[in-house]
């Protein structure tokens, strides 16, 4: 497989997890993910308005570029017309949230990159609760607009992320407002947990999709950590000593679970944190998150905006045979991070990786920002939608 730029298949960084274990102990994080809570989780979803599951391609094209016997691709584009898997996980949160509080009114806020912000305002605005979402200077006008839509009132915070989620702690303390936050920290976890609960919906469709076959390998991309541990959890729960490897992928200016995992404990990675993958541009992990990976995730392995970016127009022009895929800069990055360890001998050996391998990819999201997918592949999201009608 041919790249234009050198970059777009490079490991800038991969730390294979030397704690990771094939069946993590059962204490901690790890009891509130088992079986019982997926099936909740999934009833009560699958009864919103609008619910379908999202769609698992295979991507047999790929798969043989790359040297493997399957590539499958949840993709998660058109969950609940929020374009994101993070529909699942704040809508249910806040749920979860009205019914510990009896229904009674309250007002939700949350700090986000822009899918979160925008799934929990979709979910304050179906229990008819005000939302106030904060956003930081990275953000886009285009997600700040698909958040307004659904009601909230968002405010625009100097610096990054984490500059965000700390200005909404501090007015949230203030006012008496409901933070749904899918990061934690001490002192705060319920909601985030709850949060992770909700992704598991896109698991247990996958679990459904794929039959009695699992993957031996997932690529999961990491911001905070949310989706990643949910990933995990969830394979250790329904598989045990069969789990797959998860391998989570990060930019290499916001890889704060790869340094953790170096570490040998939590990380923040300081600075602007800037990178085109902007759902994952996050410099301190969530407590919860960081417990179960330090456990279950294998291998942490950070790619350049450049990896995104040729993942983004492989899936979006694919020259094999494949169906076209629609994936926004931060749903890419779980093939990009594919696309880097399969080039190199020495990574594949150290996650196992061979032609039998069976790898699951997560696409997190669609083009959820519209102009910004045009300039970067070069057509409309619904340009390469159309090629598959």
């Amino acid at each position: 497989m041919q790249y234009a730029d050198p970059a777009a298949t490079q490991i800038v960084d991969l730390v294979i997890n030397p704690s990771a274990v094939r069946v993590p102990r059962r204490a901690g994080e790890f009891a509130a993910f088992n079986c019982v809570a997926f099936d909740e989780v999934l009833h009560t979803v699958r009864a919103w308005p609008g619910y379908a599951p999202t769609p698992l391609v295979h991507l047999r094209g790929a798969a043989a570029m790359l040297g493997v016997a399957d590539v499958a691709y949840k993709d998660e584009g058109a969950r609940f017309g929020l374009g994101s898997f993070k529909a699942l996980g704040g809508a249910y949160a806040v749920a979860r949230l009205a019914s510990r509080n009896g229904g009674r009114q309250l007002t939700v806020a949350s700090a986000t990159d822009g899918n979160h912000g925008r799934s929990v305002a979709w979910g304050a605005q179906l229990h008819g609760f005000p939302c106030v979402i904060y956003v930081h200077a990275g953000v886009s006008e285009a997600r700040v607009e698909a958040i307004a839509r659904y009601g909230a009132e968002v405010r625009r915070v100097a610096g990054n992320y984490d500059d965000s989620v700390r200005q909404c702690a501090a007015d949230a303390a203030a006012q008496g407002w409901h933070v749904v936050s899918d990061t934690s920290y001490p002192g705060y976890q319920d909601i985030p947990r709850d949060v992770m609960l909700g992704y598991t919906v896109l698991m247990s469709e996958v679990y459904e999709q794929m039959g009695e076959e699992l993957p031996t390998h997932v690529f999961v991309q990491c911001g905070v950590g949310g989706l990643a541990a949910a990933v995990a959890a969830f394979y250790c729960a329904v598989a045990a000593e069969r789990r797959p490897t998860i391998v989570v992928v990060e930019p290499e200016r916001a890889d704060c679970l790869l340094r953790s995992a170096s570490a040998g404990a939590l990380h923040r990675v300081e600075g602007d944190l800037d990178t085109v993958m902007a759902g994952l541009a996050c410099g301190e992990p969530s407590e919860i998150a960081w417990n179960i990976l330090r456990e279950a995730g294998d291998a942490f392995v950070s790619i350049r905006d450049q990896a995104a970016l040729a993942a983004m127009k492989m899936l979006a022009f694919p020259t094999t045979g494949d169906p076209a895929v629609v994936s926004g800069e931060s749903g890419a990055a779980g093939l990009a991070g594919l696309n880097a360890m399969a080039s190199d001998n020495e990574a594949r050996r150290s996650i196992g990786l061979t032609a039998a391998s069976r790898v699951l990819l997560i696409g997190t999201e669609g083009d959820t920002d519209a102009a910004l997918y045009e300039r970067i592949v070069g057509c409309r999201g619904a340009d390469v939608r159309a090629r598959n009608a």
